[in-house]
């Protein structure tokens, strides 16, 4: 997977398909099942086509033709079951390394299937004229647990008034799942889709409606939909559902679709989206691809966006009506992100896996471009630096995320990622979680690009690849030209330096051939006789996830007289660097400082060191290194950076810092940004909290109200009646947020005795008292749910006296106070719910911290009862949240098996992907302690759900294989009885040596460490071996009439299955006859 010199691609099949047909005519909601045929039409590339390998998974397959001929067709899925039942290998080293041979096995990116069709041999003789073979399979689902998702709310009425719907779903390339097709992002074809629904539905696909037509009897309707723009199967998707429909006033080729009823919000959430476009076909200086594009709202989504073809499937919990703040910004970076996917991963599709970096990037970045545009400069830099912080998070906690991982072929001994647990050559092999970061990195990876060759160069050469992707889609079949249309890490650096004439071969070593982050120590100090600042910036690159930095770094410097940046470059070894001063440092002279946007500010210097002229120091200010920087200067220096830089990363940077420098001068600068209206509303929401902590660690010399109290009241209430707060009225945003963030802070404070000072208290139950929300035109549920969460913080834990017994009626009483409120707030939403029951969800975390601080006794029965399907997604979340936390804390069995078991079986797939990532960041135990929770039972329940119990959704099997890792670690579990064999024949080696199950923990570095002599990851067991035995087998040209010899574990059947498809067919052929009644 080296990059591929000028050749463009090149296929790993014997065939290019050119075309598929999609019909599927019988959609059943009672049953969930759907039934349908495909038909692929095939150009063999080599003469004697005689094997024919497609990918499908789970679909029940009634017969194969080729070319109107009856073919036999082999059918196995090694991803079914990763290791076989008997096999009593519990370690995970051994599952890795056995689940990516089995996704290797069928992985249509090497030309394997699961599906393999034999082309009768009457058709061989076709040599020399190498003609079309046109693959017609019949098939069908029944109740599918992973590819499509039918939401059945069990209600009266018929399915269309029940709201009723299914949709597609799947993480990376999981369109086997619904139909048999080559799963793969770089085999492109045209498209034609036909669904067959009842005439209460609608069906949504990509492409053009051509035409919609209705049956004799008017019960039922065929959707035709055309895509004539080379496509990859992973792209194609369809919504089927009573949905309303709005078509856009702004664009008439964009539609919405929406569930019943919520055409009111639909028309509110979609007001905009034609900003988007406009935005996007701005700055790539190229239309939108598609000639339509479609939104459909589903409930119980997959993900929030998930995009396709011409049409994003995104989840119906993202509608808000005009009243809601806190919603808008959300939906908006949601529909941002999936008009970014359509040009760069929809339109444009990638070669290999390799490249998925380069897809990622570009839609980040754009999408990032729209941001700083929509929100601001502030709010681009803001999120930036956020990104960059959890990206250097991760990569410090888990080890390194590699964006362009190259695989010399040969045995796993080249991992390029010995620090994982999870095998990163196949997206399905990933855990969520490091994919999440993996895109992260990806967009500042392009940011980077970005600084090297300049903006214009950048959306220069997005627009060279989508020009060239346009000319090539208007082509006719022809096999070189459709491969423009597939995106290259090779293709993608050869334009950059077409473009810019730049060499960026040095940051793409850097940060995309290689992982890991870069971390400095920075420290200074001023010498006064050489007006001279000496500055030392250290690396650390021997932690995990660290790397070496050499080369340049920005240092600005805020002195009197200005501020300057200077150009240092970090050689090998190089600490020191001296950099001249502009300034003298001036005792009495009272003159205007100017600052790095030109403004000139007076500032009171008494506070600075009178030798030195220097304000702050800030290294790589504008994050042009994937780097943590900790730096060292005065806390006077961190306050004049808080109040008087401009750059909002500054001044976040330098609340982060004050919170070691609790002093009067920090509480002052701290208050000074919190009244300052022009600062940005998040780094004064953020100083919030930095002053709590402050006036914390100064309790014995605090003067004055709390914290925060007085410019509260100041601002918010009511000038007669200080204690009372004025009526809602949230038309200013910046004050919202910093009204609804201010109380939360401020019950963060403590008194000499750590409780939370009465006052506070009694000033946040005023809030909630007091508040009026008649006259706002927006609504206040966001705000409400942040008191609650007020009085949450606020709690502190119960003193037992002489081990009492804990109930409700001997509380104390503020705490009284505040249960009797949370009371009040849950009966109210139960009459009249807040949108998404932020204010329920408030109260759930309230009561488990009431029950944490031992207030009332715990118990989990209220949140069981929240969890329950049925309750809403977030409000479900958030009780788990809980239950996951009381299983910990309780050691709670009853508890974990009643999570494992809605994690298997829940109906809701986001659901299931929460609780067990909710398990591995809050888990019951880890590897290194003891617990009886740890026990054979548990092992065997999570080896045999991650095993074969997962196999239909690849992102929770991946969350289950973490959860393993998190509990056991990567060899045997400890709780584990030796297994009976302790010695191992290898007969590769021909020696004996100990089982490699009994290996000790080895820490991380597991893979390294074993050496590869000793375990033989072939030998051990046998599903590798069963793979390479099929894959071995299906090579071998058969001869024509006989069958392969194949082991038991396959079904080799011809169409022996009863086929309900014949009835079907003969009244989809009477249907077509009759004309169509105007489209939907």
């Amino acid at each position: 997977m080296n990059r591929k010199k000028d050749k463009g691609f090149e296929s790993p099949r014997p065939f290019k398909l050119t075309h598929q047909v999609v019909c599927i005519n019988n959609i059943n909601f009672q049953r969930k099942s759907v039934i349908g045929y495909v038909e692929l039409t095939i150009f063999p590339t080599v003469v004697n086509l005689n094997r024919i390998k497609l990918n499908s998974k789970q679909c029940r397959i009634y017969r194969v033709r080729v070319n109107d001929l009856e073919a036999p067709f082999l059918y196995n899925d090694p991803t079914l079951e990763v290791c076989h039942h008997e096999s009593k290998q519990r370690n995970l080293n051994y599952f890795s390394s056995a689940y990516t041979a089995a996704v290797s096995a069928v992985d249509p990116d090497a030309g394997h299937g699961e599906l393999v069709i034999k082309v009768p041999s009457e058709l061989w003789k076709q040599g020399d004229d190498l003609k079309v073979l046109k693959v017609y399979i019949e098939f069908s689902l029944d109740q599918p647990k992973g590819g499509l998702h039918f939401v059945v709310p069990d209600v009266e009425g018929s399915m269309a008034e029940r709201g009723a719907h299914v949709f597609s779903f799947g993480y990376q390339n999981s369109t086997r799942f619904w139909f048999p097709c080559v799963d793969s992002y770089s085999e492109l074809c045209t498209w034609k889709l036909e669904f067959t629904v009842d005439a209460s539905m609608v069906a949504v696909s990509c492409g053009d409606l051509v035409e919609t037509i209705y049956t004799h009897d008017m019960r039922k309707k065929t959707f035709h939909y055309v895509l004539p723009i080379p496509t990859a199967a992973p792209n194609i998707s369809l919504a089927v559902g009573p949905f309303e429909i709005l078509v856009d006033p702004y664009m008439h080729e964009v539609t919405h679709f929406c569930l019943p009823q919520l055409l009111p919000l639909l028309k509110h959430s979609m007001s905009y989206l034609h900003e988007i476009f406009e935005f996007y076909e701005e700055i790539l200086t190229c239309r939108y691809p598609y000639s339509c594009f479609k939104t459909v709202f589903v409930d119980e989504a997959y993900v929030q966006v998930s995009s396709y073809a011409s049409m994003s499937i995104f989840s119906t919990n993202l509608l808000h009506s005009a009243m809601i703040i806190d919603q808008t910004p959300q939906t908006r970076r949601c529909l941002a992100q999936a008009l970014a996917q359509q040009f760069f991963g929809c339109f444009i599709s990638r070669m290999s896996w390799a490249d998925e970096w380069v897809l990622k990037g570009i839609s980040g970045y754009i999408y990032g471009l729209y941001l700083k545009k929509t929100f601001g400069v502030n709010e681009y830099r803001h999120w930036i630096k956020e990104e960059l912080d959890k990206i250097v998070e991760y990569e410090l906690k888990m080890g390194g995320v590699l964006l362009h991982p190259t695989f010399s072929g040969g045995k796993e001994k080249d991992n390029p990622t010995p620090h994982l647990h999870f095998s990163i050559k196949h997206p399905h092999t990933l855990s969520w979680e490091y994919y999440k970061m993996f895109q992260c990195k990806a967009h500042l990876v392009m940011r980077l690009i970005e600084n090297r060759i300049s903006m214009e160069f950048m959306l220069q050469v997005f627009n060279k690849l989508l020009s060239l992707a346009s000319t090539a889609s208007s082509q006719k079949y022809q096999s070189h030209m459709w491969s423009q249309m597939l995106l290259s890490t090779h293709a993608f650096l050869k334009s950059i330096s077409n473009v810019s004439g730049k060499d960026i071969g040095p940051l793409i070593k850097q940060w995309v051939d290689q992982s890991s982050v870069v971390k400095f120590f920075g420290s200074f100090a001023f010498n006064r006789k050489r007006n001279v600042l000496e500055l030392e910036i250290r690396q650390d690159y021997t932690s995990s996830g660290t790397q070496k930095y050499v080369g340049p770094i920005k240092v600005t410097v805020q002195e009197l007289d200005g501020s300057f940046n200077h150009m240092l470059q970090i050689e090998e070894n190089s600490l020191k660097h001296d950099i001249p001063c502009h300034s003298k440092s001036r005792r009495n002279k009272k003159k205007k400082i100017p600052l790095m946007n030109g403004e000139e500010v007076d500032m009171d210097l008494s506070a600075m060191d009178a030798d030195s002229p220097l304000l702050w120091i800030r290294i790589d200010p504008d994050m042009s290194i994937l780097r943590k920087v900790e730096f060292e200067q005065a806390d006077f220096m961190w306050q004049y950076q808080l109040r008087y830089e401009r750059d909002v990363v500054a001044q976040e940077e330098a609340i982060s810092a004050l919170e070691k420098f609790p002093t009067p001068a920090s509480r002052l600068a701290l208050t000074d940004i919190l009244e300052q209206e022009q600062c940005f509303y998040k780094v004064r929401m953020q100083a919030c909290f930095c002053l709590a902590k402050i006036a914390n660690a100064m309790v014995s010399t605090w003067q004055g109200p709390p914290a925060m109290k007085s410019l509260f009241t100041r601002m918010f209430c009511c000038k007669s009646c200080p204690n009372i707060v004025k009526t809602n009225n949230f038309i200013n945003f910046q004050s919202y947020f910093l009204q609804k963030t201010m109380p939360v802070a401020m019950a963060l404070l403590r008194d000499g005795q750590n409780i939370c000072p009465k006052d506070v208290l009694n000033f946040i139950l005023d809030l909630i008292k007091y508040n009026d929300n008649r006259k706002n035109k927006f609504s206040d549920n966001y705000y409400r749910a942040d008191l609650i969460e007020a009085l949450t913080n606020s709690l502190t834990p119960a003193m037992s006296i002489n081990n009492e017994v804990r109930t409700v009626d001997n509380l104390n009483a503020d705490v009284r106070l505040i249960l009797e409120e949370i009371t009040r707030f849950l009966n109210m939403e139960k009459l009249l719910p807040s949108f998404r029951n932020t204010i329920t969800i408030s109260c759930l975390r309230a009561i488990r911290q009431l029950q944490k601080n031992g207030h009332i006794p715990s118990d989990p029965s209220l949140f069981k009862s929240y969890a329950q399907y049925g309750h809403f997604v977030d409000l479900r979340i958030a009780a788990l949240e809980a239950l996951v936390d009381y299983t910990r804390v309780e050691r709670s069995s009853a508890e974990l098996q009643w999570l494992l078991s809605m994690a298997q079986n829940d109906p809701v797939h986001y659901v299931r992907h929460k609780i067990l990532g909710m398990l591995c960041k809050n888990p019951p135990f880890t590897k290194t302690t003891d617990s009886a929770l740890c026990n054979e039972a548990l092992v065997d329940q999570l080896w045999k759900f991650m095993n074969s119990g997962t196999s239909h959704d690849w992102r929770l099997r991946c969350d289950a294989v973490n959860l393993y890792y998190m509990l056991f670690g990567l060899t045997r579990p400890s709780c584990l009885p030796l297994p009976e064999l302790g010695l191992v024949l290898n007969l590769k080696e021909k020696k004996a040596v100990l089982n490699p199950t009994i290996k000790p923990e080895l820490g991380v570095g597991a893979f390294n460490t074993m050496e590869d002599e000793d375990i033989d990851m072939e030998t051990v067991h046998d599903s590798q071996a069963f793979i390479h035995h099929h894959l071995n087998l299906l090579e071998r040209p058969s001869t024509p009439g006989t069958h392969t010899h194949t082991h038991t574990h396959t079904h080799t059947h011809t169409h022996t299955l009863p086929n309900p498809l014949h009835k079907h067919m003969a009244e989809h052929r009477r249907a077509t006859s009759t004309g169509h009644l105007g489209h939907y």
